[in-house]
C-alpha cells in the first residue's frame, strides 16, 4: 500500500484513482485514512483523500474540484464522512457529470428542524462536568475572535467520542491501523461551520438535492446522535437515494467493535 502526501492531498494505492474520501469537521483532515486504506489494502481501488483547507464552503468545493480534476479518474466516486457528506453532497450538486456515485457515511441532518435532537441527544449522554466542558468548547469555535478554537475542537473530538460512539475499539491493532493524522483546524471549523449551519437554517442545502443526478447511498449508525430521520429526508428530494441503517453503531462506523466489520462489508460492495 503506498502513501504519498502531497501539500493538500494524500492518495492511496495506485492509479487509476477512482474514489475519494472526503473528511469531517470541518477542519478535521486526514480522519478519513483508515477508510481509504481498508479499501486499497483489499481491493485494486486507488484512493484520494484531499485534505480541506479554504476557510468558505465554495473554497472547499473549488478546491476539491481543483484536486480531483488534476489527480481522478472521472467520473468519480465520493464517499463523504459527517461535514465531508454535506461538501460531496453540495460537490455532487454543483458539478453532476463528475460524480459516478455518492456515499454519505454518519451525515448531519439536512433539515434544521431535526438540530434539537441531536443536541438534547448529546447532551443526555454526558455528565454535568462533560456538559458544562462541551458548552465552554462550543462557545469558543463558533467565536471568529476567540483563541484556542483548535483546543477546543480537541477537546468537542474527545468529549463526542463519549457521545457519539457505540462500543468503541481501542485495542493497539485498531489504533495502528488509523495511521490518523489528523490535522485540526479550528478557524477553519468556526468559518465554514458558520456558514454551513446558514445553509440549513435557510433550505438552501437541502434544496440542492434537486440537481444530484447520481445514485446517492447513505449509511448511518442506529447509535449516532445525528437523527437518522434529518439524512432518510433525502429520499423526498434525490431521485436515486437509498439508505442503510447499521446496528449498534454510532457516528464512526470503522471504530465501532460490532459494526466495523458491516460497514467495510457493506462499502465495499457499494464501490464496486
Amino acid at each position: 500500500m503506498d502513501l504519498i502526501k502531497m501539500n493538500n492531498l494524500r492518495t492511496y494505492g495506485k492509479k487509476p484513482f477512482s474514489i475519494a474520501v472526503i473528511h469531517g469537521g470541518p477542519g478535521a483532515g486526514g480522519e478519513m485514512a483508515p477508510v481509504a486504506v481498508e479499501l486499497t489494502s483489499l481491493s485494486h481501488w486507488g484512493v484520494l483523500e484531499p485534505i480541506q483547507t479554504a476557510t468558505s464552503i465554495d473554497g472547499q468545493i473549488n478546491e476539491m474540484k481543483t484536486i480531483l480534476k488534476k489527480n481522478g479518474d472521472f467520473p468519480i466516486l465520493l464517499i463523504g464522512f459527517s461535514w465531508g457528506a454535506w461538501l460531496s453532497y453540495l460537490f455532487a450538486a454543483h458539478y453532476p457529470a463528475f460524480i459516478k456515485k455518492l456515499i454519505l457515511i454518519g451525515s448531519g441532518p439536512f433539515k434544521e428542524n431535526y438540530v434539537e435532537i441531536l443536541r438534547k441527544t448529546r447532551i443526555g449522554r454526558l455528565s454535568e462536568n462533560e456538559r458544562i466542558s462541551y458548552d465552554n468548547a462550543i462557545k469558543i469555535v463558533s467565536d471568529p475572535s476567540a483563541k484556542g478554537k483548535t483546543a477546543a475542537l480537541a477537546r468537542l473530538g474527545k468529549l463526542t467520542l463519549i457521545t457519539d460512539t457505540f462500543d468503541l475499539i481501542v485495542n493497539e491493532s485498531n489504533k495502528s491501523n488509523e495511521i490518523n493524522l489528523v490535522d485540526l483546524s479550528g478557524d477553519i471549523f468556526q468559518s465554514v461551520w458558520e456558514e454551513a449551519a446558514e445553509l440549513r437554517r435557510n433550505g438552501r442545502l437541502f434544496n440542492y438535492g434537486k440537481n444530484i443526478k447520481c445514485p446517492v447511498v447513505a449509511i448511518h449508525g442506529d447509535h449516532d446522535p445525528h437523527p437518522a430521520e434529518g439524512v432518510q429526508c433525502l429520499s423526498d428530494i434525490v431521485r436515486n437515494f437509498r439508505f442503510i441503517l447499521l446496528k449498534n453503531c454510532g457516528h464512526k462506523p470503522w471504530v465501532e467493535r460490532q459494526a466495523r466489520q458491516t460497514f467495510f462489508d457493506i462499502l465495499k460492495q457499494e464501490v464496486r
